[in-house]
């Protein structure tokens, strides 16, 4: 038998069951400059774009991701891939200024590697917090989190327009 406390229930993620995009969904925020305060996208150039994550592991959590549409670095021009280390070494700042004890940096390449968006690569940066894994992470596969994605976003921004000078 169930016990009321053996299911969480998380409503910021029934938008995402529900969601339904046409096209790619980082093609359409790539496409919509207009739009990159509502989209939480934090930085732009010509190569690529920073973006909040909408699902974050942790509070900070982004993401770089390149305009154009491949699903793997390997057929990424090197430009545009070497472009986007030298940003991972400036979000790596930012994350350290902003407060993180450490910094999980990766890409999760195909279905079978963990991609929830295989069609288009993008790089996660996900900061850690002494203490962040307690037990609900161990005990119960979920994730809490006290904090308002809205300030955290506006704090990255501020702190994009000093780290992500080119």
């Amino acid at each position: 038998m169930k016990r009321f406390y053996d299911v969480l229930y998380s409503p910021v993620r029934e938008e995402y069951f529900k969601e339904k995009v046409e096209g790619c969904v980082f093609c359409n925020i790539s496409a919509n400059p207009q739009d990159d305060l509502q989209n939480r996208v934090f930085y732009r150039d010509e190569f690529c774009f920073g973006v909040m994550n909408k699902y974050p592991y942790s509070p900070g959590h982004f993401m770089l991701i390149p305009h154009v549409h491949v699903n793997s670095p390997s057929i990424l021009d090197s430009k545009i891939w070497l472009h986007i280390n030298a940003l991972a070494q400036k979000g790596i700042a930012l994350l350290e200024e902003y407060g993180a004890s450490g910094i999980n940096i990766g890409m999760n390449l195909q279905r079978a590697g963990g991609a929830g968006i295989p069609e288009h690569i993008h790089m996660h940066f996900v900061p850690r917090y002494i203490g962040d894994t307690n037990f609900i992470t161990t005990i119960g596969s979920a994730r809490i989190y006290g904090v308002n994605q809205d300030i955290i976003f506006k704090e990255i921004l501020e702190l994009s327009k000093k780290h992500f000078k080119i």
